[in-house]
């Protein structure tokens, strides 16, 4: 079992979280079970997943957990463009948000790649 908290992928994970929740808050009230949940939703799943796997018993179910985390931060960064061109994300904080989440994803493919090469 390991430690997630130690883990860099899930701490910018953790951080890209808080920052979809605050970006959200400013949508309309009309979005709250719509596209606000459904972000709030797959920004959480990512350093969940990341969480789940290490507390899972081999490294193959660490890189299956990890894969669930690839599959949502892709769902969010559809999500993200889709908030800006709705007029819900102004383009800097758009900006933001996509870079944070690419980097996740970057992160995700390098400790996946790294678990499946010490197995």
């Amino acid at each position: 079992m390991k430690d997630f908290r130690k883990l860099n992928v899930w701490e910018k994970g953790h951080l890209l979280a808080l920052e979809v929740y605050n970006a959200t808050r400013s949508f309309p009230k009309d979005e709250l079970y719509g596209l606000t949940s459904q972000m709030r939703r797959a920004s959480v799943s990512i350093p969940s997943n990341i969480a789940e796997g290490c507390g899972r018993g081999s490294d193959a179910e660490l890189s299956r957990f990890c894969q669930i985390s690839m599959g949502s931060a892709s769902e969010l960064e559809y999500q993200i463009l889709l908030s800006r061109d709705l007029g819900y994300l102004e383009d800097p904080l758009y900006e933001k948000l996509t870079n944070m989440v690419i980097e996740v994803k970057r992160m995700l493919t390098s400790f996946i790649q790294k678990i499946r090469v010490n197995n």
